[in-house]
């Protein structure tokens, strides 16, 4: 026991500046571990948007990173667990599109109409999104149970129309949790078959047509062409202190 104090008492303790300096070293890897795991997860994105799960390997996704497949293994165990942090990505950043037009002056079906619009310029523009949603459709390719956003998007659709009802703003009948359903429903349905359909249209142009038919039986007064304008409005000039947030 002697022996024991006394050597403890001969080992200085580590000095301030050497553990500042540790600290700062544990800091920069964990800071190059975050940069290497988004770089493999955009790389993966870009290969699975472009050939699908099934088509896309390791080795592919080392090829196209840059990064030896030992490095793909230490940050994700597997292809398929890459594949699973690209679809929490997508559905991570989600939220922020609902952030910039959460203000209580902004009416709920133009909530609606703008939101649907960054949904589908996300959809449209983010590789990890455009992955996600492919990822997704494929899922059946997976053995690990793969997330759905689909009831949260259907819960926060049933409270933009139950504002909308409050306000004397939805049509008589329209009940706001059946409708959010089928609004999701088809919606979604809409994004994933938008480039298949004849007739050249962007995504933005048949979200166009495909609420001028919606907001005829949602609103309680019908005048889609004035609620898209005015939703418009609010995707170009959002308030200084709405402004999207990029992540």
């Amino acid at each position: 026991m002697r022996f024991g104090r006394a050597l403890r008492a001969e080992i200085p303790a580590p000095s301030s500046q050497l553990l500042e300096h540790l600290n700062e070293s544990g800091t920069e890897v964990q800071d190059r571990a975050r940069v290497t795991r988004k770089e493999l997860l955009e790389s993966a994105a870009h290969l699975f948007v472009e050939r699908g799960y099934a088509g896309t390997s390791v080795n592919d996704i080392s090829d196209h990173s840059g990064k030896t497949s030992g490095a793909i293994y230490f940050h994700y165990s597997s292809k398929e667990k890459l594949a699973l942090a690209v679809i929490h990505e997508q559905f991570a950043t989600w939220p922020q599109l609902a952030a910039p037009y959460s203000a209580p002056g902004i009416p709920p079906l133009e909530k609606l109409v703008v939101l649907s619009f960054g949904v589908a310029r996300s959809l449209s523009e983010d590789v990890v999104a455009r992955a996600g949603a492919r990822l997704w459709a494929e899922r059946r390719t997976m053995k690990s149970p793969v997330p759905t956003p689909f009831g949260g998007w259907a819960l926060a659709v049933t409270r933009l129309l139950a504002q909308a009802r409050t306000r004397g703003e939805l049509a008589d009948g329209v009940t706001p949790s059946t409708a959010a359903v089928t609004l999701v429903h088809s919606f979604f349905g809409l994004c994933a078959l938008s480039e298949e359909m004849p007739g050249g249209r962007n995504l933005a142009e048949r979200l166009d047509q495909w609420w001028l038919l919606t907001l005829k039986s949602l609103q309680a007064e019908p005048e889609p062409a004035v609620l898209l304008a005015r939703a418009r409005g609010w995707i170009l000039t959002p308030p200084e202190d709405m402004a999207p947030r990029r992540g």
